[in-house]
């Protein structure tokens, strides 16, 4: 997704969408952002939303072996889908998801603004800007960029972790926890705990112009 995209691609989420909040009357150890057990299989989820409408037919939700996950398929296409959701960030400062990459698009490599898609990535968003969007910290599996490069893009709006990279085993979902409260105050270089928007994932091949699909499953938030 070339830079300056991601950055509209998420505006429509801060300008008003009815705000659902993840208020557990307990505080355990971790809170359900999505798992899709209530979204209806062979579908678009009924409370996320695509950037642009071609998204609907890019993500839908499958079940395997009793899990529902959000499977997405992208054909030279960049459209994000996210959900907005708040929760209290300095109490569940972790970001817990599972995910795994089925197709990596041909050729792509995010260091490169003109090959920037990836198979699987996940954002954390934060209320910024009506007009520019939200900040965002987007975690992606890369397929050849080393694991901890840090790339920017959106005119520093959005700050990116290479979190995986490589091909994963045959069918192999992989669990992510990562604390989302400490990767935005030191790429942001804020000490204030922000309040979330929501959350948002992204599988694309359009600067590629080719095909990408991913899995993700079961968004949590957790105490440190």
């Amino acid at each position: 997704m070339r830079i300056g995209t991601a950055l509209r691609a998420t505006a429509w989420l801060v300008a008003g969408v009815t705000t659902a909040a993840a208020q557990p009357a307990t505080s355990p150890q971790c809170v359900t952002l999505e798992d899709f057990a209530t979204a209806k299989v062979g579908e678009f989820p009924m409370d996320w939303k695509p950037r642009k409408d071609a998204g609907r037919d890019a993500y839908q939700v499958l079940e395997e072996n009793g899990l529902r996950f959000l499977h997405a398929a992208s054909k030279r296409l960049g459209v994000q889908a996210a959900k907005q959701v708040e929760w209290d960030l300095s109490a569940y400062p972790m970001l817990a998801w599972s995910w795994r990459p089925r197709e990596f698009p041909r050729g792509a490599d995010e260091r490169d603004s003109g090959t920037n898609d990836s198979a699987l990535a996940v954002y954390l968003l934060v209320p910024y800007s009506r007009l520019a969007g939200p900040k965002a910290v987007k975690y992606i599996w890369s397929e050849k960029v080393p694991v901890g490069t840090h790339l920017t893009s959106n005119y520093g709006l959005t700050q990116v972790r290479v979190l995986r990279s490589g091909q994963p085993g045959k069918d192999e979902w992989v669990e992510e926890r990562v604390n989302a409260l400490a990767d935005y105050a030191k790429y942001f270089g804020e000490s204030e705990t922000p309040k979330p928007a929501g959350i948002a994932v992204l599988t694309d091949s359009d600067d590629t112009k080719s095909t990408a699909q991913g899995d993700y499953a079961n968004f949590r938030a957790c105490r440190g």
